[in-house]
C-alpha cells in the first residue's frame, strides 16, 4: 500500500521522537534537523508534506522561520506544509499562511489535532492531483496526437488546426456527421492560449427552440414559468475560453439575430433581465449542412454566415481518406484495449480489406464504435474477417485482391457513385507494404528487397503508413 511520505523539520530530539511514533504508520517518516538538511531532502526526497518548526536554529527568529517555509516550497513546490510554532503572537499564524504554509498548529503537540490537520492536507492534496490527472487526461484526449491521419485532406486540416489555435478568431468547422467537428473544436481549444479558461459545448439540435435561449444567454428568476432562481448562461459560462456551438444551422431566425449581437457587442443580457454582461470568449461554431443553400432559401442569416465563416476547417469523410483507415485501427484497438483491460489484440488483412472497401456513412463515429464493440466482444486476439458484422461482410466490393500481389481473375468494379484512384492505389500501396513485412518478420530491409525498394523509399513509406 502507497504510503505519503512526511519530512519532519524540528531541532527537537524529543518532539522528533513523539511525532515519528505517533505518525509512522500512516506515512514513511524523513526527519531533518536544520534548515540546510531540511531544504536538501525537500529536493531529494520530494516528501508529499513537511511539518517545519518555524523557529529553526542558529536564529530561531520568525523573519528567518518565514524565509525557510518559501525556500521549501521553491525546492518542491509540490510539497504542503504544515507550521509548528510556539509562538504565542496572534499575527503570527497569517504571515504563516501568507509566506506559502497550508496550516499551523501550536505547541506542545496535541496529536489529535496534529491527525486532523494532516488529514485534511492529504485529502486535499489527492483532490489536486486528481484535478491535475484529469486536466491532463482531458488535454492529451483532444491533442493533436488524438486526431488520426496521414492523407493530404487530414494534413490539411492539421495545419489549419496549428495555424488558427493561438489566434482569437472564429472558426467554423464543417463536414458530415461522425467526422469528428467536436474533436477539432476541442483541439483548437486545448492548443491556444484560452487552454486553461472553460470549454463551453452546446449541440443546438438537441433541445428544443423555447429552452435553447435560456441555455445560451441564460435567465432571471422570474423570467418564464419555472424559473425558479438566477441560472447563468453558456456564454457567461464560457466567460475567458471557448464556446462551441454545434448544429448552428438549426438556430432560429429570431435566435440567429441575438447571436448576432453577441459577437459584435461581446455582451450578453439574460432573460428577464435588464443589465448586460461582458463576455470574453472565443467562438467555435460546426454544421453538417449546407449554409449557402440556407441563406439562399432564407432560412440563415447572411450577416451572421459571415460573421462566423472567418476561418472554415473542412473535415473530409472517412471514405475520402480511406488510406488513414489502417492508422485509425491501430489507435482505436489500443485505446480500447487499455480502456477495458482486455490483452492488446491485432486485426488481420482480410478484415483491413473489408473495412478499407465500406462506404461509412457513419464516418470516423461509426469506426470508432464498431472497434470498442469488436475489442469487447471478441475473445480471440486477432480479430479476423469472421468477426465483423454482415452488412460489412456482405457489402458491394470496389476492388479486394485476392492477395497482395496478385491480380485478380476479374475486372475490377467501378461502383456507380465512382472512386479515387489515388485512394485505391494507397490502399493496394498500403496492403503490399504489410503483406512484405509480414512475410519478413517485420524486417523492413529484407521487405524492401521484396518489394524492389532501396532504404530511404521504405522508410518514407513505413512513415506515411505508420507501419
Amino acid at each position: 500500500m502507497h504510503r505519503n511520505k512526511l519530512l519532519i523539520v524540528d531541532d527537537d530530539t524529543i518532539l522528533q521522537e513523539q511525532l515519528n511514533w505517533a505518525l509512522k504508520k500512516d506515512f514513511e517518516i524523513v526527519q531533518r534537523f536544520d534548515r540546510e538538511t531540511a531544504l536538501n531532502a525537500a529536493r531529494s526526497e520530494r516528501p508529499d508534506l513537511v511539518l517545519l518548526d518555524l523557529h529553526l536554529p542558529p536564529t530561531h527568529a520568525l523573519n528567518d522561520g518565514l524565509s525557510n517555509i518559501g525556500a521549501i516550497r521553491r525546492a518542491n513546490p509540490d510539497s504542503i506544509i504544515i507550521v509548528m510554532t510556539g509562538d504565542e503572537k496572534a499575527d503570527t499564524p497569517l504571515h504563516v499562511i501568507e509566506a506559502g504554509a497550508y496550516d499551523y498548529f501550536r505547541k506542545p503537540v496535541d496529536i489529535r489535532e496534529l491527525h486532523l490537520i494532516i488529514n485534511r492536507a492529504v485529502e486535499r492534496q489527492r483532490i489536486e492531483r486528481e484535478n491535475v490527472r484529469l486536466r491532463r487526461e482531458i488535454e492529451n484526449r483532444y491533442s493533436f496526437s488524438q486526431i488520426i491521419g496521414y492523407s493530404e485532406l487530414m494534413i490539411d486540416v492539421f495545419t489549419a488546426i496549428h495555424r488558427v489555435a493561438d489566434s482569437n478568431a472564429t472558426v467554423i468547422v464543417r463536414g458530415e456527421s461522425g467526422t469528428g467537428k467536436e474533436l477539432v473544436a476541442r483541439a483548437i481549444h486545448y492548443n491556444s492560449s484560452r487552454s486553461s479558461g472553460p470549454f463551453i459545448g452546446v449541440n443546438c439540435a438537441a433541445l428544443p427552440e423555447n429552452l435553447i435561449e435560456a441555455e445560451l444567454f441564460g435567465h432571471e428568476k422570474g423570467a418564464f414559468t419555472g424559473a425558479a432562481g438566477m441560472v447563468e448562461g453558456r456564454f457567461e459560462r464560457a466567460d475567458g475560453g471557448t464556446l462551441f456551438l454545434d448544429e448552428i444551422g438549426t438556430l432560429g431566425l429570431p435566435l440567429q439575430s441575438k447571436l448576432l449581437r453577441v459577437l459584435e457587442d461581446r455582451e450578453v443580457t439574460r432573460l428577464g433581465g435588464k443589465r448586460t454582461i461582458k463576455v470574453d470568449i472565443r467562438l467555435i461554431t460546426a454544421t453538417n449542412e449546407n449554409l449557402e443553400e440556407a441563406i439562399a432559401q432564407g432560412h440563415f442569416r447572411e450577416d451572421l454566415y459571415y460573421r462566423i465563416n472567418v476561418v472554415p476547417i473542412y473535415l473530409p469523410p472517412l471514405r475520402d481518406r480511406r488510406e488513414d483507415i489502417p492508422l485509425l485501427l491501430d489507435h482505436f484497438i489500443r485505446r480500447f484495449c487499455d480502456e477495458h483491460r482486455v490483452r492488446q489484440k491485432h486485426i488481420d488483412q482480410e478484415a483491413i480489406n473489408y473495412l478499407m472497401d465500406y462506404q461509412w456513412k457513419g464516418n470516423v463515429r461509426e469506426l470508432e464504435n464498431l472497434i470498442q464493440r469488436l475489442v469487447v466482444m471478441t475473445d480471440d486476439e486477432i480479430i479476423g474477417a469472421s468477426h465483423l458484422p454482415p452488412h460489412i461482410l456482405n457489402q458491394p466490393s470496389a476492388y479486394k485482391p485476392d492477395s497482395p500481389g496478385i491480380a485478380p481473375e476479374s475486372k475490377p468494379v467501378i461502383p456507380e457513385s465512382g472512386l479515387s484512384l489515388d485512394q485505391e492505389l494507397a490502399r493496394y500501396e498500403y496492403e503490399l507494404l504489410r503483406s512484405a513485412l509480414d512475410r519478413t518478420s517485420g524486417v523492413k530491409t529484407k521487405a524492401a528487397e521484396l518489394l524492389g525498394l532501396n532504404k530511404d523509399k521504405m522508410k518514407y513509406l513505413c512513415k506515411k503508413y505508420h507501419l
